[in-house]
């Protein structure tokens, strides 16, 4: 089984207590050790926590990431990114920046990413999805 790179939305349904997703990432964390999150959807979720003041959440957040691994953005992840918008641009889908870099950080480490917006991400040549909103 290929390792995970969840995405922002995914985070966020599973801390808003989505049974399928939380049964998923448990069925998932039976072979695997961690989950893997960009530093992009780590700086999104920060972002939208510190907005709305919610301690009480930014807390299991961060213990949530302790017990799992976040992924930096690195030179390469930055090419491929570029080069993924680059072709997004080109055929006339463009998504957000975020989520191109986050979409390259899958692609250069090999990951799964998992997301409930599988759509959005098939513009992306090459990005397996996979969404744990389903059983």
């Amino acid at each position: 089984m290929k390792s995970a790179l969840i995405d922002t939305d995914t985070i966020s349904y599973y801390f808003r207590g989505d049974a399928n997703i939380a049964a998923n990432l448990a069925a998932y964390l039976e072979t695997q050790d961690a989950v893997f999150l960009s530093v992009v959807t780590y700086y999104e979720i920060l972002n939208g926590l510190y907005f709305k003041d919610a301690k009480r959440q930014l807390a299991a957040f961060e213990r949530f990431v302790e017990l799992n691994r976040i992924v930096p953005l690195t030179s390469f992840v930055a090419k491929r990114s570029a080069q993924i918008y680059a072709d997004l641009r080109t055929a006339g889908r463009v998504i957000g920046h975020n989520d191109v870099l986050i979409a390259g950080t899958a692609l250069v480490n090999n990951f799964v990413l998992v997301t409930n917006n599988i759509r959005h991400f098939s513009y992306v040549a090459g990005l397996e999805t996979t969404n744990w909103s389903e059983r």
